[in-house]
This record gives structure tokens, sequence and C-alpha cells, in this order.
């Protein structure tokens, strides 16, 4: 019985004290990539003030675990995921070599980055879609994995080699905000707008707003994440 308590303790201990130095490493990430965003908006205000004054570009922090950069009509949603993570094995990640050598590699903090349309945010449009762009994974060793759909046009799956610097974060963001911008709108077919309910017009919901085209994905695996 003792034997067996032991080894309860001992798979807790490391398992615990692996998720903590994980969810740090990702909180220091999420921090890294906040600040990027931050002095990205402000240089790019500056220089689209100089054209159009009208362009809105904006940094919001909604709390310690999400921020939206908001730009032109498209609004980039990161959020930093409080729980610590595996795979399934037969995800890439887990069956590399990398990952082989160290128990403690199978677990990861995870970062998402979303676009939505920023009209339905503000006009509070909850039917309206968002996509995720690409997701973030870190671990013990502060070590990235990327993620995402093919506009991001990012080639980060070796964890091995792939250590977060301030370039590689800032690179990430551009790229998605690049992909939201180039992800253009199509409207609705007629036939779904040409009756709407009573219940629509006194929610004064907007039927016949557009949709984008939605995003390619690199891969076709889904990781359990929870």
């Amino acid at each position: 019985m003792e034997d067996k308590i032991e080894t309860i303790f001992e798979g807790l201990r490391q398992k615990s004290t692996t998720k903590q130095a994980i969810f740090r490493n990702t909180r220091e990430v999420f921090e890294k990539l906040r600040h990027c965003s931050i002095e990205l908006v402000e240089n790019l205000r500056k220089r689209i003030q100089e054209v159009d004054s009208n362009v809105l570009i904006e940094y919001r922090s909604i709390n310690d675990f999400e921020f939206h950069i908001k730009f032109s009509g498209d609004l980039l949603v990161f959020v930093m995921h409080s729980n610590v993570i595996t795979l399934p094995e037969d995800h890439e990640l887990m069956k590399s070599r990398y990952v082989d050598e160290d128990f403690r590699r199978r677990f990861f903090g995870h970062i998402m980055a979303y676009n939505f349309m920023a009209d339905s945010i503000k006009y509070n449009r909850l039917n309206d879609p968002g996509y995720l762009l690409g997701r973030v994974l870190i671990n013990i060793d502060n070590h990235f994995y990327l993620e995402g759909v093919k506009q991001l046009d990012l080639t980060y799956n070796d964890m091995a080699k792939n250590v977060i610097t301030d370039e590689t974060l800032r690179l990430f963001i551009e790229s998605a905000m690049v992909a939201s911008v180039n992800n253009d709108l199509i409207a609705p077919d007629v036939e779904e707008i040409r009756k709407i309910t009573v219940k629509q017009k006194l929610e004064e919901q907007q039927v016949s707003t557009p949709q984008k085209v939605g995003f390619s994905f690199s891969y076709q695996r889904k990781p359990n994440v929870y």
C-alpha cells in the first residue's frame, strides 16, 4: 500500500511542478506577445494617420488572459488558456524524438489567435462566426510549436529548434493581421435573407451580415485541448 501511495505522490509531484513551470512560461510568453502587440499597434497607428485619420487601429486589454487588436473592420482576439494540456498520441508532435526524450515535454501551455469582424463584437451579433487563425504551444523548455491556417505562411513545426523570441512573436502577430485583412467578406445569398422573423426584427439583428470566406488549416489533426 505504501509503495502505491509513494508512486501516486511522485506522479503528482512531477506533473504538478511541470505544469506550474509551463504555466509560468506561457504567462511570460503571453505578456511578451501583449507587449509586441502594443508596439506594433502604436507603429501602425502613427503611419496610417498620415494617410487616413479615419482608419482605426487600437489595442485593448480585456484581462490577464485576453487582449484584442482592432484594425479597420477586423478584430484579432488573443487568448491564453489557463490549463496546461497534452495532445493525442497520434499527433505528429507527440511522435517526435524531442518529446520522447523527456516526459515533461508532453505537456503544453497554449495561446490562441482568433479573427472576428469588429462589428460582430461592437453590435453584439452573437451568431457571427470567428475563425481560429493559429495556436502557439509552449513547453517546459520555453520552446514553441505553431499550428495554424495556411494563410499564416509560417513553418514553425520543429519544437526542438523553436525558441521564443520577440521577433517570432512579432511575426506571428503580423502574419495573423495579414491573413485577416486578406480574407474578404462575402455577402449571403439573397435566398438566405429574403425572409426574417419578428424576433430578429425586435432584436435588431442584422441578418444580412456578410461572412468571411473562412480559412484553410495547414494540418488536419485536431488536438484534444481539454
